[in-house]
């Protein structure tokens, strides 16, 4: 990063260095931003006690029903020949799906300056990192003796037996935990600065806390520079990386020789499907977090309505993809995959296969795509449409193919027990949970980058990547 020769002053420890400059106040002065941004840290109503209790109870529950899965075996499950994958693995697809709304998205919008991202870059890097944690213990979950979890460990045992290194499941263990680690140093990296306004601004033990995590954090240009630096260099790391994960977890699917998964689109397709429901659970955070913490000054209707642009996009390319994978299996007639077709056409699975099609294609079409309805309430009520669509469309490409394989007498069905659905609503709670908990450690929305954008500094700002102002990007 190159900074201009002009004369630079120290504007404190919550934002980089600024021009003094006669320009008029900004929208938001900086003292009602620490005081709307840190209110959720430093003052606890009775509300978060009541929505703490109510989620961890549905993730009591499931814990509950996972040893209880553990203790008695996998007969209380619905899972039965041929159908070893159900709702564990949808799970485990969706959620690594959803853990695409933030780095991917934060790094991206970052990379092109987009101003409009300052206050959306955390609350969508948080969903990464937990939406991670969720997905990665459904492998877990779905071990008959999780005990023996570490045999995919390759570690230099005595026995000198090492995991099959072609099992794409073995891959997934190393891109995950590569993207979950990335993801971390991605999220903590701009907390930093904050970590260091809240322990300036609190006292006793959460003073001493703050001020470990703020790791000598005094606002410095050297660490500010460095701050940046590091920032550019993960953004542009995590984005292949984000890519191969799930890329990855399609060669699950695409190296294996069931009907209607042997196909080269899975690749661009998973990603495309990840990015997607990324998206959609990002925007409904959003819409969340400014209703409960009134956040109504930072996160703008334009927001909302450039993430709905991208989320009609994703809904374009999600329907091409979709076409191009029947059209090519109709085409080529094999009588294992027209079964499987038929299946989810007309047949059993053929009300959840159209019901995705609305949630994931029609509605998005109609309330984002026309302009009328691009408002907030219509990106939401899009985005919990494609939510539902995407884990459907991950429940569709798993059970009727592994229903009907090859040979007739294979053929088998698939009925989800409570002990199933229990420990996927968990997961859900498990995310609020953990959102409701962030909320009260760090600021949900970046201070430092906030008030770097209300106060532009062209030294931080190369010019040939200037900012794209707020509601710059109208289509």
């Amino acid at each position: 990063m190159t900074y201009p020769p002009a004369p630079l002053v120290d504007d404190g420890l919550l934002r980089p260095l600024v021009r003094r400059s006669s320009s008029p106040s900004p929208p938001v002065i900086s003292s009602r931003i620490d005081s709307d941004l840190l209110r959720p840290l430093l003052l606890t109503s009775s509300r978060f006690y009541v929505v703490a209790a109510f989620f961890g109870a549905f993730v009591l529950a499931g814990l509950v029903a996972w040893i209880s899965q553990i203790y008695f075996g996998f007969g209380i499950s619905g899972i039965r020949r041929p159908v070893y994958w159900g709702f564990y693995v949808t799970n485990f697809v969706f959620w690594i799906g959803i853990s695409h709304a933030g780095t991917l998205i934060s790094a991206i919008l970052r990379l092109v300056n987009a101003g409009w991202r300052r206050p959306v870059t955390r609350c969508a890097e948080a969903i990464t990192v937990f939406a991670l944690m969720i997905g990665a213990m459904f492998p877990l979950i779905h071990l008959g003796r999780p005990w023996l979890a570490f045999w995919l460990f390759p570690y230099p045992s005595e026995r000198l037996i090492w995991p099959n290194f072609r099992s794409p499941l073995v891959w997934d263990f190393f891109a995950i935990n590569t993207y979950l680690t990335g993801s971390v140093l991605f999220l903590v990296l701009p907390m930093i600065p904050d970590f260091a306004v809240v322990r300036d601004k609190s006292t006793g033990l959460r003073r001493r806390i703050y001020r470990a995590l703020a790791l000598g954090w005094r606002g410095t240009p050297r660490q500010w520079h460095r701050l940046e630096t590091a920032m550019q260099i993960m953004a542009i790391a995590i984005i292949p990386v984000a890519v191969s994960v799930h890329t990855i977890v399609s060669f699950d699917f695409s190296m294996a020789p069931v009907p209607m998964w042997q196909t080269t689109i899975f690749g661009p397709y998973f990603v495309a499907g990840a990015i997607f429901s990324g998206i959609a659970a990002l925007i409904i955070a959003m819409a969340v977090l400014r209703r409960v913490l009134h956040l109504e000054a930072y996160l703008h209707p334009v927001h909302f309505e450039n993430l709905g642009k991208l989320l009609l996009v994703m809904a374009l390319l999600w329907g091409y993809f979709v076409f191009n994978e029947r059209l090519v299996t109709y085409y080529g007639n094999g009588p294992a995959e027209m079964t499987v077709f038929f299946r989810t056409q007309r047949d059993s699975f053929a009300p959840l296969y159209w019901t995705m099609v609305v949630c994931n294609f029609v509605v998005p079409l109609v309330l984002i795509g026309i302009r009328r309805f691009r408002t907030i309430t219509g990106c939401v009520l899009a985005s919990g449409a494609v939510v539902v669509g995407m884990w459907l469309e991950r429940f569709l490409i798993i059970v009727p193919s592994l229903g009907a394989k090859y040979l007739p007498y294979s053929f088998g069905t698939y009925r989800p027990q409570p002990v199933e659905i229990v420990i996927t609503a968990a997961t859900f709670a498990a995310m609020a949970l953990l959102y409701a908990l962030f909320t009260k450690i760090v600021p949900i929305i970046s201070i430092w980058e906030l008030k770097a954008g209300e106060h532009p500094s062209p030294a931080l700002i190369p010019p040939a990547t200037e900012e794209h102002r707020l509601g710059e990007l109208h289509l």
